[in-house]
């Protein structure tokens, strides 16, 4: 089959689809990075001897294949051939401990796990139920089969499991997260009109992150070519999108802040930037009009999560007075509203956020009791995934996202939503980075306090808390307000509120 035909029927697979792509222009770069290239029909070849190579070494059909390194072309052939032999994708995060990956290679069952130089030295002492195998050492190539070796074919079904990407951890132990074939498709199926097959692809963030693979997937399965950065520097980033004439880009926001930030942004040329995509965090709207302003190529938000469930879109261009909001529900997804006893609400009002859609995980892997807390049914008995996000949906059906549901504060009975409080802090001029956690409170139960980036020269904490407070709401205002060189975030820019409450609550211990 053609690409052209695959692309146009019910279901395909992405190795099918790179097979495709190799034999009808196998000479067009697929991965670039710093110091290396590949083009299909290399690609397509070097997945046959990762697949080979597996299969050889008795690894099964829909086992688990571990990957913990930074990113790299080898990395991402590695990931790919996996999936040719049949096996699920199972990618790590290197910034982990010792300790945490371990306990997830364990819980994934993988036979086989592979790393870098810096991920095997984070390993040392940890015992490891996988063989290991390091992308760095000469083992690696020694390891893979001969080139040109074929792999047994395997038939891969849509409900097979294509990837299991582990939650962060930052709420406990990290659960696997099964994504089936039929999951990726739909991903890869639903871009048909964002211009993938001669897209020029920004990867700047980690490919164990579901918001890296969503770009990353439909440009390999479209045919274009995608460039991946092993770590994010903003400028390095526009000379690099600069130099390859970058059409495509998804990015978190506290990296389109400091891609905005550089000094000289507007003399890098981006006129060919066509599509700029963003997720995983909240974006401000005063960000996204500067996106808009400066940077050429649509900017498009989507709303959504690992887990599936439902997801909106934002185009910003076409809806400056939207930009507060998160957008509309996506084509054939379903997302409503549920209050704390699963009852949907009214017209209007806040609710828990539920979705429901042709990409919806499997569910955790071997966390049956997970994966149904994750669910909700309507009266009907369709299957929704609970998101763990507050929101409502304004007149014209645009969903306004209020906070986590889980960083809800209660004091003194009144609902404070940790969104807000941050939204005040973040217009002084002082305040470069911020955000509020709940903590518990004798008088209150719990009370608001937060935490800030200063810019150079800027007043006290005193100072600016006692602004703040000026204009929050009487039972709004913040307890306390601390100083912080920078906020801890995980890798796709999420801040790591648990370990601020951690920090305060050793404080007073």
């Amino acid at each position: 089959m053609t690409a052209e035909m695959l692309l146009a029927s019910d279901f395909a697979t992405l190795p099918a689809l790179i097979r495709a792509h190799a034999a009808e222009r196998g000479g067009k770069l697929a991965l670039v990075s710093a110091t290396a290239t590949m083009d299909y029909a290399t690609l397509d070849n070097a997945m046959d001897s990762v697949a080979a190579a597996l299969q050889r070494d008795d690894v099964a059909q829909r086992a688990c294949v571990a990957i913990c390194a930074t990113p790299s072309i080898d990395y991402a052939t590695v990931f790919l051939g996996a999936l040719r032999a049949g096996c699920a994708a199972t990618p790590l995060s290197p910034s982990a401990t010792g300790e945490s990956i371990a306990a997830m290679i364990r819980d994934s069952g993988a036979p086989v796990l592979f790393v870098d130089a810096t991920t095997l030295a984070l390993l040392d002492g940890q015992s490891l139920s996988a063989t290991v195998i390091n992308l760095d050492s000469p083992g690696y190539n020694a390891w893979l089969a001969p080139a040109a070796t074929r792999p047994a074919h395997v038939v891969i079904s849509p409900d097979d499991p294509f990837n299991v990407i582990y939650s962060s951890g930052t709420t406990g132990t990290p659960k696997g997260i099964v994504q089936s074939h039929a999951m990726r498709w739909a991903h890869i199926h639903r871009n048909a009109g964002a211009g993938f097959g001669e897209a020029v692809t920004m990867i700047a963030t980690p490919l164990y992150s579901n918001t890296t693979l969503v770009s990353f997937l439909p440009t390999l399965g479209w045919g274009g070519t995608a460039v991946i950065m092993p770590k994010f520097d903003a400028r390095q980033f526009l000379e690099l999108a600069a130099a390859h004439r970058a059409t495509h880009a998804m990015l978190v926001p506290v990296q389109y802040s400091r891609i905005m930030a550089v000094p000289d942004f507007d003399h890098f040329d981006l006129s060919a930037f066509r599509f700029k995509t963003c997720t995983s965090a909240p974006f401000s709207a005063a960000l996204k009009a500067d996106v808009v302003a400066r940077w050429p190529g649509l900017l498009v938000e989507y709303y959504g999560m690992t887990e599936g469930g439902g997801t909106t879109i934002l185009v910003a261009n076409a809806h400056p007075d939207k930009l507060h909001s998160v957008g509309v529900p996506v084509e054939g997804h379903d997302i409503r509203l549920i209050d704390d006893d699963g009852n949907e609400v009214a017209p209007g009002s806040m609710g828990e956020v539920v979705g429901r859609s042709p990409a919806m995980m499997t569910g955790y892997h071997g966390r049956s009791d997970a994966t149904q807390a994750a669910e909700w049914f309507d009266a009907g008995g369709r299957r929704f995934i609970r998101h763990g996000d507050i929101g409502r949906f304004d007149e014209d059906g645009f969903l306004i996202l209020m906070d986590r549901k889980k960083d809800l504060i209660i004091s003194g009975g009144f609902n404070i939503y940790p969104s807000d409080l941050e939204a005040v802090l973040a217009r002084h001029p002082d305040v470069a980075d911020c955000t509020v956690v709940g903590v518990p409170s004798e008088a209150w139960g719990e009370t608001p306090v937060g935490f800030y980036v200063a810019r150079d020269g800027a007043a006290g904490s005193d100072a600016i808390l006692a602004w703040a407070n000026e204009r929050l709401g009487k039972t709004q205002r913040l307890s306390a307000l601390h100083p912080a060189k920078e906020l801890p975030r995980s890798a796709i820019g999420k801040v790591l509120k648990r370990e601020l409450r951690d920090q305060l609550a050793g404080a007073a211990a």
